[in-house]
């Protein structure tokens, strides 16, 4: 498989660093060390965010999910490579589920699910409600995590 700087120089052609980066919508500089493939301060690989991504397949009319997966960001199964998480992430979903179902029951402020107060559904109900939270909560920590981690301290 290519790397993003053997793709990025391929879909770039004869064209110059300038040209190329005027049709994308960013600078030539930064087109330059995405075709190397180094951070030329930090001297680490460089990671381009996914709108950088997404302007570079619009501006060659390239796939975005293949622009994705050869950036390293989806694997072969399209799953979005997501940090894990830690125990303390698990005890943050815990209390904020806790607090979200709390919150479903009868005269809390919160809307009940589908008119009914969680209490009242049966235990097979609550359970997948409860479940599907708790999943929510998850992918939400990892996407967070994902985005808002500084690139020097990803793995």
């Amino acid at each position: 498989m290519k790397s993003l700087g053997e793709l990025l120089r391929e879909l770039r052609g004869n064209a110059s660093l300038r040209e190329a980066s005027e049709r994308i919508g960013i600078s030539h500089n930064y087109l330059r060390n995405l075709e190397k493939g180094i951070d030329p301060r930090t001297k680490t690989p460089i990671n381009p965010s996914a709108e950088t991504l997404k302007k570079i397949a619009k501006a060659y009319d390239y796939p975005y999910e293949e622009l994705l997966k050869v950036a390293g960001y989806l694997d072969d199964n399209d799953k979005p490579k997501l940090p894990e998480l830690t125990e303390k992430d698990e005890r943050d979903i815990q209390k904020e589920l806790e607090k979200i179902i709390n919150g479903l029951k009868t005269g809390s402020g919160f809307a009940a699910f589908g008119g009914v107060d969680i209490d009242e559904l049966d235990e097979e109900d609550r359970e997948l409600l409860i479940a599907s939270l708790e999943n929510s909560l998850r992918l939400a920590k990892r996407i967070a995590k994902q985005k808002f981690t500084p690139k020097k301290y990803r793995q």
